[in-house]
């Protein structure tokens, strides 16, 4: 297969997963095509994802037509958070308790739990927040600072604009670097275009130095082009690697490779392109492109034994999974889906084709996923290797989010699932676990809470 085939064989020892089912084969870009053919793929790509962006255009002014007429009360009443914790039944850890640590923050995106015991937390679109004594601090009292962590860029005053995903650097404790996206303003869109366009971000990976409560020395390492991009996640691999989602929810930009939107990127941890990843060399492609063909990617997380890189991606309406992220591969969207259109039709006749990638775990109807990671201590014996994803809502429906517990075995195949934390009626957006050995929850909401889930004894 070439030069691309024998890059993807270079990858195969950041992650091995027992048995044929995850073996790494070299990677194709469509069923009948060689990829030493990059040129006229490219061409045929781009062609076909004209025509692909010129149905999808359609198909959303229809969608948001139709979704124009839909209900605007549909869902139950908004719930508040009024206890200080909530006490539950679970299938195989029984009773667990549900700590409300902090309130008052806006729409959060994601925590990051510093080894010192406190933790950052991001509001989408907005600001870096500190909360004080978060792990271990039990009985002590946590409090969320009232002025935000400096240094952070003013973000732009539209939806999808600003600050996403923070994580800290695997030396965190030496060198105090924080990583976060953020969505710089893209190209304005037509104000009388019909139907309306999306405003357009640049994604863009960032860095600073936790100091005195403010990100000194703040550094663009990537930033894409414009594009009608949305929320992103990133990652550290056991390879030494960033790993960072896009996506690309609307338009052809998934599949086609000279943009990094609906993408896995994958770079250094100064933001440049590491020499084996798949496409780099191919004139047609972006070089930071892992992986390709995905939707609107809220979670990616890291194997603790394998290394292995799981990305949880939306659906349109059903159709939600979390996918292995394997290089040079094609995930599927806008071609390929288990998804339904918002006013009903099927994305494709088929959810399988030849030449994509079938995702671990689908759900059918929607979550709305949000925040993945692995449960590794021994706090929680019985969720010990299980898989945790955030849920916003499930079947289009408001305010029945929750956690998913997704039982694995070794190859990465579904064993059995749960549904937690439903009668909070929240939408979850993260879940991380602490150095406490206990899993940490943010809830999406105007009054958004930092929650603790713990065994009770």
């Amino acid at each position: 297969m070439g030069a691309a085939a024998a890059t993807s064989d270079s990858l195969a020892g950041f992650w091995q997963i027992p048995g044929p089912p995850f073996r790494l084969r070299p990677f194709t870009w469509h069923a009948r095509q060689e990829s030493a053919k990059v040129a006229s793929v490219g061409n045929s790509q781009r062609a076909m994802a004209s025509r692909l962006g010129l149905f999808i255009a359609a198909a959303l002014g229809v969608a948001m037509s139709i979704c124009a007429q839909q209900p605007q009360n549909i869902g139950i009443a908004p719930v508040v958070l009024t206890e200080t914790a909530y006490t539950f039944d679970t299938a195989e850890q029984h009773r667990i308790r549900v700590v409300v640590v902090v309130k008052g923050l806006k729409h959060p995106f994601a925590v990051a739990l510093l080894p010192s015991g406190d933790a950052l937390v991001s509001e989408r679109g907005g600001a870096l927040r500190l909360v004080r004594g978060v792990t271990g601090a039990q009985g002590k009292g946590s409090v969320l600072d009232p002025e935000p962590v400096g240094g952070v860029p003013a973000p732009p005053p539209y939806r999808n604009g600003g600050l996403h995903d923070v994580v800290l650097h695997p030396q965190f404790a030496q060198n105090k670097l924080v990583y976060f996206s953020f969505n710089k303003p893209g190209k304005a869109p037509d104000p009388d275009a019909k139907p309306p366009v999306r405003r357009e971000s640049i994604v863009a990976l960032m860095r600073g130095k936790l100091a005195g409560g403010k990100l000194t020395n703040v550094q663009e390492l990537f930033v894409g082009e414009s594009g009608s991009t949305s929320g992103s996640r990133i990652a550290f691999g056991q390879d030494n690697a960033v790993y960072m989602t896009t996506g690309a929810p609307f338009g052809d930009q998934a599949q086609r490779l000279d943009s990094v939107y609906g993408k896995v990127l994958r770079l250094r941890e100064d933001g440049k392109v590491p020499g084996d990843n798949p496409f780099v060399g191919h004139a047609e492609a972006r070089p930071e492109v892992f992986s390709f063909g995905h939707r609107d990617q809220l979670g990616l997380t890291i194997h603790p034994a394998t290394g292995a890189v799981l990305a949880a991606e939306h659906g349109p309406n059903g159709g939600d999974e979390v996918n292995l992220i394997l290089p040079g591969r094609n995930y599927g969207w806008p071609k390929v889906s288990f998804g339904r259109t918002y006013e009903g039709p099927r994305i494709s006749e088929s959810p399988v084709a030849e030449g994509v990638e079938q995702p671990i775990i689908v759900w059918l109807p929607s979550i709305a996923p949000s925040g993945l990671t692995f449960y590794t201590a021994d706090r929680f014996a019985a969720w010990k290797g299980n898989l945790f994803v955030g849920s916003s809502r499930r079947g289009e429906t408001p305010r029945t989010g929750g956690l998913e517990r997704v039982v694995l075995n070794e190859r990465l195949e579904e064993l059995r699932r749960e549904t937690l934390l439903t009668e909070l009626h929240q939408r979850i957006r993260d879940v991380r676990q602490g150095i406490d050995g206990l899993l940490y929850v943010l809830t999406d909401e105007d009054d958004g809470a930092l929650l603790r889930v713990e065994p009770v004894p």
